[in-house]
């Protein structure tokens, strides 16, 4: 076990004084419990049945993953990418732009030799698996000893409940009908951050850089490693993600040099920023603004500003050894600085509340009621589906009335909320602090 060494004020710095997860170890205790695998494996397999049941009866399964295939197919057979609106190996119910960078098409190559819905099946099967792996390293990265963790008793069976369970959250279930590979890249970044490279291993960072190279946001990473300490580590991530956009520059140097001129700004390609499901500061500017011409400017600004608590609660948790906390601080920074964050981007719900359940005390709900309901509150909002309740499309998001726009901007307030009560409690506790002293000294 390795122990924290107290900074003044009584904070710990550097790595949290918690067991090491050892993914070799779990991983080895899971092989001798069959029940258990059969639990684990259940929804995936579910998810390659319902795909290949989808291929023989031709259901439209996977819209975004059916654009991914095509983008691989297209590389392939050496089409342009960015040329068009839409790509000719995609079906006619899935005739949608590829925005990703160059280097996705190429690591989307193996989904090339899959029939469309069988694509999509196996990507919901890595996906599950992918947030059954995300929990794990959630529970192994909690500072608490398991000694006094009453929920996390046999974190194996925590896993799995908690892998059923938040297959309910809309961003969760939205990930894996549309075939999107939001939980494949928060679980890379996960295990990058949270185990490679806290056990200094010399490829810390690489999953981060593949993980940016496939969509961009995943860069706000690399920062996170720079601020916490992990430079040689930032260095290989962004090493990794420049790396890579020379290696499709030599490949496909006409869309590689398209892309990075000119789609990367074209939002137009991704969807209307202003749509409900843009759960990014810059669609909640140009919700309010009724599209004023300064809105994507105004969001830059306010999430400039919002950089200063970002990085001030970063550094907190760290030196608090509290590396989960100081990551999902990262992550829910980068969704709402991100011009489009859509609603199934937000899977970083999901070790944000294995955070806020394993922090409930062992008390009554009188006692701890702040709490409880706290975390119900988070729940309920990325499980409640309101962004689909509230009316939508066709710029009736402009028209909103005031209560229509906190709810359709739930996920956007929900970190804002939390960051507010996370330092206005510190400010609290720091004044009481300083009230002791004083009054220890009038003595």
């Amino acid at each position: 076990m390795t122990q924290s060494v107290p900074a003044a004020g009584g904070e710990p710095l550097g790595e949290p004084a918690h067991p090491r997860l050892a993914l070799r170890t779990s991983l080895a205790r899971l092989s001798v419990r069959p029940r258990s695998i059969l639990l684990l494996s259940l929804v995936p397999l579910l998810g390659i049945v319902f795909g290949v049941v989808g291929w023989l009866v031709d259901w439209r399964l996977g819209v975004d993953s059916a654009v991914y295939r095509a983008g691989a197919i297209t590389l392939l057979h050496g089409d342009p990418l960015y040329d068009a609106n839409t790509l000719p190996p995609e079906p006619w119910w899935a005739l949608l732009p590829f925005t990703y960078p160059p280097t996705a098409a190429l690591l989307f190559v193996p989904l090339a030799i899959l029939p469309v819905q069988i694509a999509w099946g196996v990507l919901t099967a890595i996906s599950v698996l992918a947030m059954a792996l995300v929990i794990r390293v959630a529970i192994g990265s909690l500072p608490t000893p398991p000694a006094v963790r009453r929920w996390w008793s046999s974190p194996a069976r925590a896993t799995l409940l908690f892998s059923v369970v938040m297959l309910g959250l809309e961003p969760v279930w939205r990930t894996i009908f549309l075939g999107q590979i939001n939980l494949i890249l928060m679980a890379i970044v996960v295990l990058d951050v949270l185990v490679v490279t806290t056990r200094g291993s010399r490829w810390g960072g690489v999953l981060v850089g593949i993980a940016s190279a496939v969509k961009l946001t995943p860069l706000v990473f690399v920062a996170h490693l720079f601020l916490t300490g992990k430079r040689r580590e930032a260095v290989n991530a962004f090493g990794v993600f420049v790396g890579l956009q020379l290696l499709m520059l030599l490949l496909i140097p006409g869309d590689t040099i398209r892309y990075w001129t000119k789609t990367i700004s074209d939002t137009g390609r991704i969807g209307p920023v202003h749509w409900a499901g843009n759960q990014s500061l810059n669609g909640l500017m140009n919700r309010v603004t009724d599209l004023a011409p300064w809105a994507s400017k105004a969001a830059l600004g306010v999430a400039a500003l919002l950089a200063v608590p970002a990085v001030w609660l970063v550094l907190r948790f760290h030196r608090r050894g509290q590396a989960l906390a100081a990551l999902l601080v990262t992550a829910f920074f980068g969704l709402l600085a991100s011009p489009i964050s859509w609603s199934h981007h937000w899977v970083w719900a999901v070790p944000l509340i294995v955070l806020l359940v394993s922090r409930l005390p062992q008390t009554t709900f009188a006692a701890a009621w702040k709490r409880w309901v706290g975390t119900a509150a988070v729940a309920a909002v990325f499980i409640s589906c309101v962004l689909l309740a509230l009316p939508n499309g066709r710029n009736i998001e402009l028209h909103w009335k005031f209560w229509q726009s906190v709810l359709g901007n739930a996920y956007i307030l929900t970190p804002l909320v939390l960051t507010v009560v996370l330092v206005t409690r510190w400010a609290v506790q720091r004044r009481r602090e300083r009230a002791r002293d004083d009054a220890s000294l009038a003595r």
